[in-house]
């Protein structure tokens, strides 16, 4: 049996470039643990093993940009004794519910993933 993996032999390795759609859901769950700043999110979704290395903050500014835009977080600017002003963002009634809606979906998915493993480890 060889031990090449799909982009050794040149295809595109399997579940690449599926992580940003998981993005927004941990951002939602970082904030139902805590109103955080930017940074702090960032620190915090890397624990949800979606992104590897640290997420570019560029791209976790323009999630929350949308994510308030929908209506799904709120910020506001928190200042300190002292440093500069942070932007804090906290979680919505509605946020909560997009993030109870992504839990049931990601259970689905992780059901249907296990079932495919198992049909799997059935033919080696």
């Amino acid at each position: 049996m060889s031990t090449r993996t799909p982009s050794s032999r040149g295809q595109r390795q399997a579940g690449s470039g599926k992580s940003e759609r998981y993005i927004q859901p941990s951002i939602l769950l970082g904030l139902r643990r805590k109103p955080s700043y930017g940074y702090e999110i960032i620190q915090t979704i890397q624990e949800y093993g979606f992104v590897e290395g640290q997420a570019p903050p560029g791209m976790i500014y323009r999630h929350l940009r949308d994510l308030e835009a929908a209506g799904l977080v709120t910020s506001s600017w928190k200042t300190e004794s002292t440093g500069p002003a942070k932007r804090v963002y906290e979680l919505t009634p509605e946020g909560g519910e997009a993030l109870a809606l992504w839990a049931e979906y990601m259970e689905q998915q992780a059901r249907k993933l296990m079932g495919f493993i198992k049909a799997y480890r059935k033919t080696i």
